[in-house]
């Protein structure tokens, strides 16, 4: 049998098992796949982040193995029970030049939509918090780093590894501080360090804008990015609406579908955001709980997962395996 008869018959049968887990129909489930930056080349510093070759094959699977849907026409489907089999979507967070740069080039090519959510803060030449955490390490000469004036310890700096290790354990430290006690530890930090910041990682509104006239949708992610279960009333109530407000005024087109910020449902959210959302006026809102949507899910508190793998078997399967997930209620 030839390598094409191979991989036809492989396709045949990734099909079958996957219409049996995720049918058409009142009984499907959907999807949903997170991404956030799609790099030119590898990045050590990086490593859970995808490469533009390896982005093309994560679409040409889900292009001939999967029914690619815009998110807000799947949720609308899932909601009157009529997804097809094999439904997916895809969707990005934060706001990454990359994403306009090099994934929208690549998506445009497989002929596949996407929903990017973003959060509006950062698109004047802004940096998140996470990413200035990065890049202030990464810049950073090597050799020991004393942090602890700012009582986050001490790190050792040489190769990307150290480097890595270095980045997660202060992320850890500062994710869930306030916004503004985070702001003003991350320039100190970089101060430290020696370390300029980047201003173009994130998409300026030019950008944001032909993103959505390629076709593709713009979702709200909130202003700052901030934890929003940590946010009293009126905080959340201005990062939900504000970045709301700002992507319309940029589109010039209603934005409808949300994604809460790190995501985690209890821990980074809680029901009285969820009911901001409602009341913002959105349709539907995504989480980063693992899993797949069916018809019974809160369509505002979506599954979704991020695909990790590095190859196309382990892709495939890692999808088939979400399918199996209980489905959050």
């Amino acid at each position: 049998m030839s390598p094409d008869a191979r991989h036809r018959m492989g396709g045949a049968l990734f099909r079958v098992i996957g219409s049996s887990l995720s049918p058409a129909g009142g009984r499907g489930r959907l999807n949903i796949l997170i991404y956030h930056r799609v790099l030119g080349s590898p990045d050590p510093i990086l490593h859970d982040e995808l490469d533009a070759a390896t982005f093309e094959w994560h679409l040409a699977l889900l292009r001939d193995e999967f029914n690619v849907l815009p998110l807000g026409e799947a949720c609308a489907r899932l909601a009157r029970g009529a997804l097809p089999a094999r439904a997916a979507c895809i969707t990005f967070d934060d706001g990454y030049a990359d994403n306009e740069q090099i994934a929208l080039p690549i998506l445009k090519r497989f002929g596949l939509p996407a929903t990017f959510f973003v959060s509006t803060g950062f698109s004047d030449g802004g940096i998140m918090f996470n990413d200035a955490v990065i890049e202030a390490v990464r810049r950073a000469p090597a050799g020991t780093c004393d942090l602890s004036p700012l009582g986050l310890g001490n790190y050792s700096l040489g190769d990307s590894t150290s480097r890595r290790a270095a980045i997660d354990a202060l992320l850890g430290q500062i994710k869930y501080r306030p916004i503004g006690e985070r702001v003003v530890l991350v320039r100190q930090l970089a101060e430290a360090m020696q370390s300029t910041l980047p201003t173009t990682l994130m998409m300026r509104p030019a950008q944001i804008k032909r993103l959505h006239e390629a076709g593709m949708e713009i979702g709200g992610h909130t202003v700052n990015h901030p934890i929003l279960a940590v946010l009293d009333d009126q905080q959340a109530r201005a990062e939900i609406f504000g970045g709301k407000h700002r992507l319309e005024e940029i589109t010039g087109a209603p934005v409808t579908l949300f994604a809460y910020p790190n995501g985690k449902p209890g821990r980074d959210y809680g029901p009285r955001d969820v009911e901001l959302v409602r009341e913002a006026g959105f349709a539907a809102a995504v989480s980063t709980t693992a899993g797949v949507a069916n018809r019974a899910s809160d369509l505002f508190q979506l599954p979704r997962f991020t695909p990790w793998d590095r190859s196309p078997r382990r892709f495939g399967l890692r999808l088939l395996a979400n399918c199996l997930r209980r489905v959050p209620a």
